[in-house]
């Protein structure tokens, strides 16, 4: 187990706690792209929010990197903040440059590729 001083992050309950919560997307950008360790599958991420049905997760991605096939129990929102992402299902290509986003069914199997340097948004929501 991790101690307090080994952790990158307040822990998850001191993150999430209390009922109002204002992010800053550039401020969490530059200090997830800052942090010390390497990134896992040539991306870095961090929950922005979770709590209840409701998932907000950060990356920074690498030219190529990105997540595997994969499903989601709940409607999940994939909004390219910078460069472009490539959004796979079983029936598309999705191509998003800056500014695009592509939502998704629930349980519908998907894979993300950065085709440059990116930053995404995913938004979860379980209903």
């Amino acid at each position: 187990m991790s101690t307090s001083k080994d952790r990158l992050r307040p822990p998850p309950a001191e993150r999430f706690a209390g009922p109002e919560h204002r992010l800053d997307l550039g401020t969490a950008l530059e200090a997830l792209r800052r942090e010390p360790h390497e990134g896992t599958e040539k991306h870095r991420q961090i929950s922005l929010f979770h709590k209840g049905p409701l998932r907000i997760v950060l990356f920074a991605l690498e030219t190529g990197g990105g997540l595997p096939a994969h499903r989601a129990p709940g409607f999940v929102v994939i909004h390219t903040l910078r460069g472009r992402i490539s959004v796979k299902t079983l029936n598309e290509t999705h191509d998003l440059p800056t500014g695009q986003m592509v939502m998704l069914d629930p349980e519908v199997v998907h894979d993300v590729t950065a085709t440059e340097e990116s930053d995404m948004l995913l938004t979860i929501a379980i209903s």
